[in-house]
């Protein structure tokens, strides 16, 4: 009971904490973003801000190389889920300022992406290193991690419940009664924080929306599927722009190009720069005149083929901005970035229902909030989260079934067509990905390297009958790796196999090592998975298997350590 006490008051230091960082890095972006549109408007143009992507860049350089010793905080989720998945979920220390100063540099001055993935780093961090310092086991700091990944989420949308469900959808914390408490408290401690310090300042601002109607479900239907198509197309602009930059392997060339990109975009679209979530309050209201708005080719308003196409265009420049933006080296997620895509994902098609249809088919704010909706879903493959965050931002749930609808469409389409998100994709290739199927959570936490037993004494392969048998005499081990001059494992030699000829003394010289090993049944590789090294031994039935590395020898792994660490990690992982 006082243990749960405790950690109720650590799940609420740690949400408030989240809280404070979270409003800090919006309010400090805001204020950069004023001051590079308030110089713009004095010099006139949109020039002005096509340096600042470039300026974020070099200053993001600059404080990792010279304040951070070259240790940058990288993409803020997948290095959160890789950290809890490879390394018990211990974070680095720097990661607690790192993302937060590194991504109010890279956004605030322009350059392509959002705050959010960032700043759910740093309070994971946060939560990491409290979990260390009160020296608690790996279930307790997943889930302080948890918290400040929910506190961050709260504070930046003033969505409370939405965060609890993010933590449960892509942080992967187990939804019981022991794990949901301390999240809501941290969640609800930190949209108090966000209250007290960003009151009536809100992201997203989203007006009175039409009543739901059944006769609409169609085009919400229509939405998803377009916003689920369209978050496969996301994700894989998002990966051709990161690696497109990233090809070139001096930095200072990768920021200088991607800040040319950046900034050319800027310059001839404006609504591109930062975040872009100002754009999405204007679409809200129906005003298409913010994507032309001081793009200095256009002139007047749009006909609708070609705010169409221009809707399109900007969609599909933001993702390759944002991928420029990263792999150039700037701290940014993709979180704002869906969001925005998808609201003129969402616009673009209540003006083409609109138009076949009728001008009240599809009531263009109810749009916008679906397209929003579906994106998340897609490109974050969280399909839950999207829903109650659009829920939540449009103050109510009369939405919640059309909502609901778009989500699960958009989300089913995208995950046929691209089995992982942005977040997972690398992980899931390495076999490093946490998933809410127990089993495989359990071994991928496991490690091969730590159930590693190296007390098999080796042989070589020449030696007679009596070298073999002294050996013997000093083992505590029935089997023995046979390995030549270089390590190589040549073969096994079974003391079962040799127990007749053992008490021969007669053959003590003239029987060879070489006569007496067998093959192993199977090898364990030194990197296999742990997945993989389970299947090797359903398949061959072995209690031991021996562990090389090129062909080397490096130990023994078995059957019966491997079962007793996965019950192990099965009860630390369990949050009952």
């Amino acid at each position: 009971m006082k243990s749960d006490r405790g950690l109720m008051l650590w799940a609420v230091l740690v949400g408030i904490g989240a809280g404070l960082m979270a409003v800090f890095m919006k309010q400090a972006v805001g204020g950069l973003r004023q001051g590079m549109f308030a110089v713009q408007s004095w010099l006139g143009g949109s020039w002005f801000l096509a340096l600042g992507p470039i300026l974020g860049l070099w200053a993001t350089h600059w404080v990792v190389r010279k304040l951070l010793n070259g240790e940058h905080p990288g993409p803020g989720i997948p290095s959160t889920l890789h950290a809890i998945s490879t390394n018990r979920g211990r974070m680095k220390r720097t990661w607690m300022f790192a993302p937060v100063v590194t991504s109010i540099l890279s956004v605030g001055f322009g350059g392509s992406g959002g705050l959010e993935a960032p700043a759910m780093q740093a309070g994971a961090a946060v939560g990491s290193e409290v979990a260390s310092q009160t020296r608690k086991h790996f279930r307790r700091r997943l889930l302080l991690i948890g918290c400040a990944a929910a506190g961050s989420l709260a504070a930046m949308f003033k969505a409370p419940v939405a965060a609890i469900v993010f933590a449960v959808e892509v942080i992967m914390i187990d939804l019981t009664a022991s794990s949901l408490v301390p999240i809501l408290m941290a969640s609800l401690a930190s949209l108090l924080t966000a209250f007290v310090f960003f009151e009536g300042e809100d992201i997203l601002t989203v007006p009175t929306l039409a009543d739901f109607q059944a006769t609409r479900l169609p085009w919400y239907l229509l939405v998803g599927v377009a916003t689920g198509l369209g978050s496969v197309l996301f994700s894989r602009l998002y990966i051709v722009g990161h690696r497109a930059i990233g090809r070139f392997k001096n930095p200072k060339t990768r920021m200088a190009l991607a800040g040319l990109l950046i900034g050319g975009s800027v310059a001839a679209l404006p609504p591109l720069f930062g975040e872009g979530y100002e754009v999405i309050n204007a679409l809200f209201l129906g005003y298409s005149d913010v994507l032309i708005e001081d793009v200095w080719m256009l002139e007047g308003s749009l006909a609708l083929p070609s705010l169409l196409g221009w809707l399109l265009l900007a969609s599909c420049l933001k993702p390759m901005l944002t991928g420029f933006t990263v792999g150039a080296g700037g701290v940014a997620g993709v979180f704002a970035p869906a969001l925005f895509s998808g609201a003129l994902v969402g616009f673009a098609m209540a003006l083409s229902i609109n138009g076949f249809v009728g001008p009240t088919a599809m009531p263009i704010g109810n749009a916008v909030l679906a397209g929003l909706c579906g994106m998340m879903a897609g490109v974050l493959h969280a399909p839950l989260t999207a829903i109650f965050l659009a829920t939540e931002l449009s103050g109510g749930y009369g939405l919640f079934v059309p909502l609901m609808l778009t989500s699960a469409v958009a989300f089913q389409t995208s995950r046929t067509l691209m089995r992982h998100s942005i977040y997972t994709r690398e992980l899931a290739e390495r076999g490093e990905l946490l998933t809410h199927d127990k089993d495989q959570s359990v071994l991928t936490l496991m490690n091969l390297k730590e159930e590693l037993e190296q007390d098999f004494l080796p042989v070589q392969a020449h030696w007679n009958l009596g070298q073999l048998v002294e050996v013997v005499a000093q083992s505590q081990r029935n089997l023995h790796p046979v390995i030549d001059g270089e390590g190589h494992l040549l073969g096994i030699v079974d003391l079962q196999d040799i127990r007749q000829v053992m008490f021969d003394r007669g053959q003590y010289p003239t029987l060879r090592v070489v006569d007496l090993m067998t093959l192993p049944i199977a090898e364990v590789q030194w990197n296999d998975k742990m997945e993989d090294v389970m299947a090797k031994f359903e398949r061959c039935g072995a209690w031991n298997l021996p562990v090389v590395e090129d062909g080397r020898y490096v130990g023994f792994v078995s059957r019966s350590r491997l079962f007793n660490a996965y019950r192990k990690w099965l009860k630390a992982t369990s949050l009952d």
